[in-house]
């Protein structure tokens, strides 16, 4: 997508002159837009405020990057919410997502919590997760450490394998009750499962409402990334920044099948591995706990110098999920997250809204 969009753009401008200029002008600098990113990635300090805390959840991943969450937090306590208000209605109808997104966040706060010795257990509880604090020893890890550093990576790796021992981290980082995760890292079922994302993807993107879904929530360029604070900014995709009224119509027409299903075929070639993450149950609190391992299996990855991105087509798309099922050895279950792993550039981070904007009172 890049090439094209990069060609078709640079002919809109020219014919633009000034005004091309100004939106430029008022599209905000990648400097700005680093130096806000890494104020909200800070370090905790030593006696955190609990609004630090929920930052720190809130650097969770979420579909779209619609942070779905709300959280009430005491000195005892604190619950998180779905957001119904940012639902996914077309790629995710029945909220799977969303619900991942919030046990990503509780797998984030609880590690938070705990290198500042609240020792704490999360557990769903009444639609959300309920995280109960207690005094203890501050407790902290390489997943916590780690916490700031992960991002969804939407790129291409190096190709390179993970070593065996790296593999054995990985999986037991993810061990959840509930939660089964298969690792798929020989090329034969790596091949198939790039044909599925490709078959998911080219579905997707022939359906008009989940192009606008996705338009709704992209973000091309600093200004509006930091102005909504959520979404999919373009440069944390290694794709070009553009003023907003010249990339949205161009959006659809460089969005193609052909063009994406490239750059999933590069992006799994490249892969070292894929992890496949299936609840044991089709409901909400599995699909917590389904987000709680595949978090702390992007952390441990982010921990060992490796980066992970969802790849998830293949889950989205239903009439692929038996296929996925089997492919990953466990025919007849329902299959909650995909994700591959492997060596690869750093790239933005991606917008969060400020943690006040996340509590409720």
């Amino acid at each position: 997508m890049n090439r094209r969009l990069l060609l078709v753009s640079a002919g809109a401008l020219a014919t633009g002159g000034a005004v091309a200029a100004t939106s430029f002008a008022r599209m905000g600098s990648a400097e700005s837009y680093a130096a806000a990113m890494a104020a909200l990635r800070a370090p905790l300090g030593s006696d955190p405020a609990l609004l630090d805390l929920v930052r720190y959840a809130t650097l969770a991943p979420s579909g779209h990057n619609t942070q779905p969450w709300r959280f009430r937090i005491t000195d005892d306590q604190a619950r998180i919410s779905p957001d119904f208000s940012r639902r996914t209605t077309i790629v995710d109808p029945d909220d799977h997502h969303l619900y991942v997104s919030l046990g990503c966040a509780a797998e984030n706060l609880a590690l938070a919590a705990q290198s500042v010795g609240r020792a704490s257990e999360a557990r769903f509880d009444q639609g959300g997760v309920l995280l109960d604090f207690a005094s203890g020893a501050a407790v902290g890890s390489p997943l916590f450490g780690a916490i700031p550093h992960r991002q969804s990576t939407r790129a291409e790796y190096d190709g390179r394998p993970v070593g065996i021992s790296e593999l054995g981290l990985l999986e037991s980082a993810a061990e959840t009750p509930g939660v089964d995760v298969e690792l798929v890292t020989d090329r034969p079922r790596l091949d198939r499962l790039r044909e599925l994302v490709m078959a998911g993807a080219s579905a997707q993107m022939a359906d008009p409402a989940f192009v606008a879904e996705l338009a709704h929530w992209m973000r091309f360029n600093p200004q509006a990334a930091l102005r909504h604070g959520d979404g999919l900014y373009s440069a944390a995709s290694g794709n070009p920044i553009l003023p907003t009224w010249l990339a949205s119509p161009l959006f659809k027409v460089v969005f193609q099948p052909k063009s994406e299903n490239e750059k999933y075929d590069r992006h799994l070639r490249s892969s070292a591995g894929v992890a496949v993450f299936i609840g044991a149950r089709a409901d909400p609190a599995h699909w917590v706990r389904v987000g709680r391992a595949c978090q702390r299996f992007a952390l441990q990855a982010t921990a060992l110098g490796l980066k992970t991105a969802f790849i998830n087509q293949p889950v989205e798309v239903a009439n692929l999920r038996g296929e996925l099922a089997t492919l990953a050895g466990a025919p007849g279950t329902r299959p909650d997250i995909v994700m591959r792993f492997g060596r690869g550039p750093s790239l933005p981070m991606s917008p969060r809204r400020p943690a006040g904007a996340v509590i409720d009172a």
